[in-house]
C-alpha cells in the first residue's frame, strides 16, 4: 500500500486535506471543476493533475516541459490561482476548480490576452505559450498595479524556449494597459462534455447505476450525453425526397442496426441498454484520418409525430472529439417522403482544425448518403447491399468545389439571360 503525498498549497489553503491510501493499482475518485464543467474521474494517485487534463480529459492546451515545476509550461489556475498541473496529484484536488488555456476564450472570441499574444507575434513555436498565457492572467488579475519595469521578474517563472520575452513582454503590457482595473475573466468555461484519450473517462454526468458498467470487452460505457453551452462548430439543416413510402422509412428507422447500416463509415457494435448504443464511425477528409469511438443516445422516437433524435458523441485516439444532436422528421409528400436532418455538430482537437465551410459541406455529403443508403434499405427492407463507406477525402473535397462550380455556372446563365 501506498501513501499518496500530502496536500499542498492550494489545496491546503482549503484547509481540507484528503489523506489517500492505495495500492499502486487502485483507483480514486477525484470530482473537480474544468473550465466550468463538473468532471468526474478514477485516476491511480500517481496521476498528476496535468496528465489528468491532457489524458483522461482531452485538454492538451496544457504543455509538460520539465516535469519539475521549473519551465512553468503546464500553468492552470487552481482554485484562482496560478499553480504547475505537474507537481500536483490529481487525487489532491478534489472539489478544487481548475482553468486551463481552453477556458480562456474561444476560437471565434479569443481573451484580450490571446489577441494581444496574436497581434505582437509573441506565440513562437507555441509551446510555452499556454504557460505564458495563464501566467500572465494570474499576474494581471491578482496584481494589476504591476509596472511595466516588474513585467521581466513577474513572468520569469515560464521559460520560453524560443527566447521571445520581448514580444511577449509586450503583449502583456498591452493587455495591462488597456484593462488597467483588471483584466476579463475567462471567457470559455461552460458547461460542455470532456472526454478524453486513456480509457474513455469524461466529465459530465454518470448515473451512479453505470459506474463501473464496462459492458463489453472495449469498455465502452454508457453516459450521459451532455451537449457544451453555446452555438456548435456546425449547423446542419438538410431537406432531402426519397421516394418511398413514410412507412417505409420508418421501418428503417424502427430497426437500430438496420438504421446504423445505413450511416457512412458507421458500425454498431453495442447495446448498452434503455436506448444507449456503442460504435465506430471512420471519416478521412485530406490526409487527416479519424477513426471515433463512441456512444449515441435515442432520446426520442416518436412514429406518431415522425420525430427521431439522437445524440451521439465520440473520440478518436488522437484527442479530437465530436458531439452531435441530431433530429430527423419526416413528412408524407406525394411522391414518397420528405426527409428534413437538422443537425448541430460540435467539435474540438484536430478536427476542429477544417474550417466551417469545410465541415459543413462534409455533413451534407454524409447525410447524401445516409439518404441513398435509407432509400435503399426502406424499399428493400434489407441492409444496403454493400457497406456503406465512410466518405473518401477526395469526394468530400471535390465533390463541395464541383457544385459551388455548378451554382456558379447556373447564376452565370440566368445574368446572361
Amino acid at each position: 500500500m501506498t501513501t499518496a503525498p500530502e496536500t499542498t498549497d492550494p489545496l491546503a489553503q482549503k484547509g481540507k486535506p484528503r489523506p489517500i491510501k492505495a495500492g499502486v493499482d487502485d483507483l480514486v475518485e477525484v470530482r473537480m471543476t474544468v473550465n466550468g464543467t463538473p468532471a468526474v474521474l478514477s485516476l491511480p494517485a500517481r496521476v498528476t493533475l496535468a496528465d489528468a487534463l491532457r489524458d483522461h480529459l482531452g485538454l492538451t492546451g496544457t504543455h509538460v516541459g520539465c516535469e519539475h515545476g521549473v519551465c512553468g509550461m503546464c500553468t492552470v489556475l487552481v482554485d484562482g490561482q496560478a499553480a504547475r498541473a505537474c507537481l500536483l496529484f490529481a487525487v489532491q484536488l478534489d472539489g478544487a476548480d481548475i482553468v486551463t488555456v481552453e477556458g480562456l476564450g474561444r476560437p471565434d472570441d479569443l481573451h484580450p490576452l490571446q489577441e494581444a499574444f496574436g497581434r505582437n507575434h509573441a506565440l513562437q513555436c507555441g509551446f510555452c505559450t499556454p504557460g505564458f498565457l495563464m501566467s500572465s492572467y494570474d499576474l494581471l488579475s491578482t496584481k494589476p498595479e504591476v509596472t511595466e519595469d516588474e513585467l521581466p521578474e513577474e513572468l520569469s517563472g515560464v521559460i520560453c524556449r524560443c527566447t521571445g520575452y520581448r514580444n511577449i513582454l509586450t503583449a502583456v503590457r498591452e493587455t495591462h494597459e488597456a484593462h488597467p482595473d483588471g483584466i476579463p475573466a475567462p471567457g470559455n468555461c461552460a458547461h460542455r462534455a470532456l472526454v478524453g484519450r486513456a480509457t474513455g473517462q469524461g466529465g459530465g454526468s454518470t448515473d451512479g447505476r453505470e459506474a463501473g458498467e464496462d459492458t463489453a470487452a472495449e469498455g465502452t460505457r454508457r453516459i450521459d450525453i451532455v451537449l457544451p453551452d453555446g452555438d456548435p462548430t456546425i449547423a446542419v439543416d438538410i431537406e432531402t425526397e426519397i421516394g418511398v413510402p413514410v412507412d417505409a422509412v420508418w421501418r428503417v428507422f424502427d430497426d437500430v442496426h438496420l438504421l446504423a447500416r445505413c450511416l457512412p463509415g458507421a458500425e454498431l457494435t453495442e447495446d448498452l441498454g434503455e436506448d444507449h448504443y456503442g460504435g465506430r464511425a471512420r471519416v478521412s477528409v485530406g490526409p487527416i484520418k479519424l477513426s471515433f469511438k463512441g456512444v449515441a443516445h435515442v432520446v426520442a422516437h416518436d412514429r406518431a409525430g415522425q420525430r427521431l433524435r439522437v445524440l451521439a458523441q465520440g473520440q478518436d485516439t488522437g484527442g479530437a472529439q465530436t458531439q452531435a444532436d441530431i433530429v430527423l422528421r419526416t413528412e408524407a409528400t406525394a411522391t414518397g417522403t420528405a426527409m428534413r436532418a437538422e443537425a448541430k455538430v460540435y467539435l474540438t482537437g484536430r478536427i476542429a482544425q477544417f474550417g466551417r465551410a469545410l465541415a459543413g459541406d462534409v455533413s451534407r455529403r454524409m447525410f447524401e448518403q445516409f439518404a441513398d443508403a435509407l432509400r435503399e434499405a426502406a424499399t428493400s427492407g434489407q441492409a444496403p447491399s454493400g457497406p456503406v463507406k465512410a466518405p473518401s477525402a477526395l469526394k468530400l473535397l471535390f465533390a463541395p468545389l464541383i457544385d459551388r462550380i455548378r451554382t456558379a455556372l447556373r447564376r452565370g446563365r440566368r445574368t446572361a439571360r
